[in-house]
């Protein structure tokens, strides 16, 4: 679409009086491919191209959205957006449109649509592989292969005209183990916002690895005990615990709701001194990354709790307003079908001070959680649950024997009020974020932390 196209567009979307308008176009190239059982399972792709077109009106949001393969179809959406506004009456000219372009975080070396799938199966193989001749006890491995590039237009009757091309590549290994009656999997991915660079035989050979040496683990640890220990977080863990049991609480559209333990509570101590919490939408190459968000709005770097002291929240046009706060860049939606939403980019506690390896000596009997799983957060309370994929008992300043089945529980402002050592390390998890039907690629960080009291779930001693 030229500029002139999308000046046009936004004006039939205005046509029948609304007070802004916003064209988001994408255009969405994929590849997935599944090595299941020593075979290719799966071996998908696809484009998907489509455009969406919010109205606003006083209080009132119109989208409308659909495929496209033309501008006749764009100005078809906007026309279809402009009959929705209730009352509307009137034209409205809007801003001419100033296309500008944004500096992109991080370079891609190899674009994963130049590299052969030939050579994409043949890394599936050699993870598939590795896995299994890990140990005797690995019966199954799974390995799949993903790869995005999204191309995106966002403009509005504001004057805003900005592009972006996000391009992700997903690799990832589940492997089953089983001795006896126990069974146990184990899980390792390589994900970003790099090109095919990222995937060398080294990183898959080590991804692969991982994730059988997690499994076999499990299925020779011994059963966790319930009870309240002291906890160490390793960096390895990646910032899970950050993400739910903070993170969402510190979206906007949740805190205007009131539908957040933080919510109205900027200015005020909500976690240790040694806390700060920051999102990043510029990390370079992480997974979350990129120059803009859904709304066009540059990504950046955002201190959300500075030394325990909540400062701002995550934000969108709508919510950064009604709240009187900047925005954030943190408007994403999963695709041209929907409408954006205050989301988490890059979200990390900060590194601190402390030697990792002190922090473990410096623990009598606890438990050292390595590698954290999925989870479950109330954003009201402020509760969660977490699953721990890996993790050891600590005694006498020494890690000792691994553990299976163990649940972190807590309350997130809580627990982080309760931190009392913060590593210097620092360590990324990487995943897919679900929010109100809408899934966002997201990465979370963490140095190692300890807190000194922790409910554990598992067996009961």
């Amino acid at each position: 679409m030229t500029v002139r196209d999308v000046e046009r567009a936004l004006r039939t979307a205005l046509s029948r009086g609304g007070d802004w308008a916003e064209i988001f176009w994408e255009r969405h190239e994929t590849l997935q491919l599944v090595l299941d059982d020593q075979r290719i399972e799966d071996a998908i792709t696809g484009v998907d191209q489509g455009a969406g077109v919010r109205v606003v009106s006083g209080d009132q949001t119109v989208y409308a959205n659909g495929n496209v393969t033309d501008v006749d179809d764009v100005m078809a959406i906007a026309g279809r957006a402009a009959r929705s506004v209730a009352d509307g009456s009137g034209l409205h000219e809007g801003a001419r449109l100033a296309p500008d372009e944004l500096p992109r975080p991080h370079s891609v070396a190899i674009d994963p649509r130049t590299v052969p799938v030939e050579r994409k199966v043949a890394l599936l193989r050699l993870a598939n592989e590795v896995a299994r001749a890990h140990d005797p006890r690995v019966t199954q491995a799974t390995v799949s292969y993903a790869e995005s590039v999204q191309e995106i237009l966002v403009a509005n009757s504001d004057g805003v005209h900005r592009t972006d091309t996000r391009v992700r590549v997903n690799f990832a290994a589940q492997v089953v183990a089983k001795d006896g009656a126990v069974l146990e999997s184990g899980f390792e991915a390589v994900r970003g916002t790099r090109g095919f660079e990222m995937l060398t035989e080294d990183a898959v050979r080590d991804a692969a690895e991982s994730a059988a040496r997690r499994a076999v683990l499990n299925v020779g640890a011994q059963p966790a005990p319930a009870g309240t220990y002291t906890v160490v977080l390793s960096s390895e863990a990646g910032g899970t615990l950050i993400h739910e049991s903070v993170g969402h609480g510190l979206e906007a559209d949740l805190n205007l709701k009131g539908l957040s333990v933080y919510s109205g509570r900027i200015g005020e101590k909500v976690a240790s001194e040694l806390i700060t919490v920051i999102d990043d939408g510029r990390d370079p190459g992480q997974r979350g990354t990129a120059a803009m968000d859904d709304e066009a709005t540059p990504t950046q770097r955002t201190v959300l709790i500075e030394k325990g002291i909540l400062r701002t929240y995550l934000s969108d046009r709508k919510h950064a307003e009604k709240l009187g706060i900047p925005r954030s860049g943190n408007a994403r939606r999963e695709s041209f079908r929907h409408l954006p939403i205050c989301r988490m980019t890059n979200t990390m506690i900060a590194s601190g001070d402390s030697d990792p390896a002190a922090i473990v000596r410096s623990v009598k009997d606890g438990i050292f959680v390595k590698k954290m799983g999925g989870g479950q957060v109330d954003v009201v309370s402020g509760n969660f649950a977490f699953e721990v994929t890996e993790c050891y008992r600590i005694r006498d300043g020494k890690l000792a024997e691994p553990l299976r089945g163990a649940t972190l529980v807590g309350q997130g402002p809580k627990l982080m009020s309760e931190i009392d050592m913060v590593g210097w390390d620092l360590g990324y998890s990487t995943g897919t974020c679900g929010k109100d039907g809408q899934g966002a690629p997201v990465a979370d960080a963490q140095p190692t932390l300890r807190i000194p009291s922790v409910v554990i779930g598992g067996r009961v001693q």
